[in-house]
């Protein structure tokens, strides 16, 4: 259910409030941007995260000022975006874009625990790259100490989501335009190698999570 905070005010058709939805919205994007404010100055940073059940994680160095902040438990606002087409319209005025997008408020806490900071590094490795936690050297005891990780629970967290042709005004469909939708889909070349390797098949059929 949505909070007065998460309720979609804007297009209130287009919201979602089911963690299915948020879920993989959160799944399919890299990263998230994260917004929160210090010494009365508002940042939004780009990071890379994972979700791991009801939990999203965060990682970073322990010098990072936005992961400092959040570490303390100060309000976060967390945004991910996917942009799945371009809505071309007959007027300017209704172009739009087909999108999903999950916004998730609250506060997070730091991650001490060792096996339980591993467990969160390998959920991050795997969201970018699912099946390179096995393939790759784990975190030695100098890297884990110098990695900070936070999770910001999903209690409070919403959809947004727009999908469908374009929307044109009846005065405007018998204009002699073409209107229609672009589909954009995020698609890898083919992997560089850094050496004589085997090309791994996570990298040879790489693909983003379809929600």
């Amino acid at each position: 259910m949505p909070t007065p905070r998460t309720k979609v005010r804007r297009h209130p058709e287009r919201g979602n409030y089911e963690r299915e939805t948020i879920n993989a919205i959160l799944d399919e994007a890299l990263i998230c941007h994260v917004g929160f404010v210090h010494e009365e100055q508002p940042y939004v940073i780009p990071t890379i995260h994972a979700r791991d059940g009801d939990l999203l994680y965060l990682h970073g160095a322990p010098g990072s000022r936005m992961l400092r902040d959040l570490g303390r438990g100060i309000d976060v606002c967390i945004t991910a975006t996917l942009v799945d087409g371009l809505v071309l319209a007959r007027s300017v005025y209704h172009h739009s874009l087909n999108y999903r997008s999950a916004v998730v408020l609250g506060r997070a806490h730091k991650v001490t625990d060792e096996p339980a900071k591993l467990h969160a590094m390998e959920c991050v490795v795997e969201h970018i790259v699912a099946g390179r936690w096995a393939d790759a050297r784990r975190p030695a005891p100098s890297e884990l100490k110098a990695t900070t990780i936070l999770a910001v629970p999903l209690d409070e967290a919403s959809a947004k989501v727009r999908t469908g042709p374009p929307l044109d005004a009846d005065e405007d469909l018998a204009l002699p335009v073409w209107a229609g939708v672009i589909p954009l889909e995020l698609l890898p070349s083919d992997p560089i190698a850094d050496n004589g390797e085997p090309l791994p098949a996570y990298a040879a059929d790489y693909g983003r999570p379809r929600g």
